[in-house]
C-alpha cells in the first residue's frame, strides 16, 4: 500500500514504516504506556509494527539538526473491508495540548482503506478523544468475547 503523508505547520505524519524510530516507540511504550509490560523485548515491538497494515508516525520538523523527530505514533492492524483495531497510539508528553492526537485519529478513521470499516480500541482514559470520531461503548457487549493475552507465552517465543 503506497505510503501517505499528511503536512501541518512544522508537523507531519506518514505512513512509511521505513521512518519510524523504533527506539523511540519501544522507550515509550515500555516505559510510559499502561498497555505494553515494562519488560518487553524491543524485536516483539518491531514484529508487531511490521505485521500491522498501517503506522502512523508523527514527526517535527527540527530545524537544529536539519531533520524531523518521531514525538507520536499509532498502528493499525485491519482486513481493509469490516474490520479495524486502532492501538499503541501516543503523542510525547512534551507535544501534548496542540491538537496532534486529534489530528492523528482524523488522519487515520479518514484513510481510503479504512474508512466505513468497524473501529475497535481499547483506552483506560481517552474516550473523550475518539467520541468526538464517532467511537462508542461496545454495542451489544455480551454479544463480543474475548481471550486474554498471555505474555507469558509471547516473552518465551521471542526468546526462540
Amino acid at each position: 500500500m503506497k505510503s501517505q503523508t499528511h503536512s501541518k505547520g512544522p508537523f507531519f505524519i506518514t505512513t512509511d514504516k521505513s521512518q519510524l524510530d523504533t527506539e523511540v516507540i519501544h522507550t515509550f511504550l515500555t516505559t510510559d504506556s499502561y498497555w505494553w509490560p515494562n519488560d518487553t523485548p524491543k524485536k516483539l515491538i518491531i514484529e508487531a509494527i511490521q505485521n500491522s497494515i498501517l503506522c502512523y508516525g508523527v514527526y517535527v520538523n527540527d530545524e537544529n539538526v536539519g531533520d524531523h523527530k518521531l514525538i507520536g505514533f499509532a498502528r493499525v492492524i485491519s482486513d481493509l473491508v469490516r474490520f479495524s483495531w486502532l492501538c499503541d497510539v501516543f503523542i510525547l508528553p512534551e507535544f501534548r495540548g496542540k491538537g496532534l492526537s486529534k489530528w492523528l485519529v482524523s488522519v487515520i478513521v479518514e484513510h481510503p482503506k479504512l474508512s466505513g470499516t468497524r473501529f475497535n480500541l481499547g483506552t483506560n482514559d481517552a474516550h473523550g478523544l475518539y467520541e468526538q470520531f464517532g467511537f462508542t461503548p461496545l454495542q451489544e457487549p455480551e454479544k463480543r468475547m474475548e481471550r486474554a493475552i498471555d505474555w507469558e507465552k509471547i516473552f518465551r517465543r521471542s526468546v526462540n
